[in-house]
């Protein structure tokens, strides 16, 4: 007689299995894709060319990477025309960074975000979007730091301090550092437009954070 082999049920789960599902879903349903730009208004969300979807070739991607590179150049041209008489326009500089952030060049991006900053350093609408570019490319530190020395100039800037609090808590599972941005927010910006999104941001993230290893997920429902 064989032995036959039964799934857990969910009240087998443990807390770090539930709490690692949690997150999954918390960050596609309310995080996912809402990085905000340095520029644009309080509550307003990042629109930016959608990612590629899961299981696309490599040839494919490669062919959607080239294809958003030659539209960044493209709509770049004239910008870029005009730049080589005018090589210190902080005004052109970004809109250049800008168009490539758009295209998801964040490489790029990041490059003409530095030329203005070099200019303009308490610019911090450019010094978050630079920041946000380095975080789509994997560099969580520089992104903070970016994030923190644009504060030092606009110690208020909603969407710096939104952002902050999504990279201390993705990249660092620093929950009260992500929390205090998200409050410090609130606090500072009683008008927000994503207010709502924000206090819920806040309550997922503080509810996982006390969950005790060992807690069958039942209770964390309870």
């Amino acid at each position: 007689m064989t032995d036959t082999k039964q799934n857990p049920t969910s009240d087998q789960w443990t807390s770090m299995q539930a709490y690692t599902l949690a997150v999954v879903c918390l960050l596609v349903g309310i995080a996912g894709g809402w990085f905000i730009r340095g520029s644009a208004p309080a509550g307003s969300r990042a629109e930016s060319p959608a990612a590629s979807a899961p299981g696309e070739s490599g040839s494919q991607q490669m062919g959607s990477d080239a294809k958003s590179k030659q539209m960044a150049d493209t709509q770049a041209a004239p910008l870029l025309e005009q730049l080589k008489s005018d090589a210190d326009n902080a005004r052109l500089l970004t809109q250049i960074g800008n168009i490539y952030y758009d295209t998801q060049q964040y490489a790029t991006a990041v490059e003409y975000y530095q030329r203005v900053l070099k200019i303009a350093p308490q610019d911090a609408s450019v010094r978050t979007d630079m920041g946000t570019a380095q975080w789509y490319m994997g560099n969580a530190d520089a992104a903070i730091e970016q994030f923190n020395l644009a504060l030092k100039y606009e110690p208020s800037k909603a969407n710096t301090l939104f952002n902050l609090g999504i990279v201390k808590w993705q990249a660092k599972m620093d929950v009260d550092g992500a929390v205090a941005a998200w409050k410090k927010l609130l606090a500072a910006n009683p008008n927000y437009e994503a207010r709502d999104k924000v206090e819920q941001l806040i309550a997922q993230v503080q509810k996982q954070a006390n969950v005790k290893p060992g807690t069958p997920a039942k209770a964390l429902s309870e």
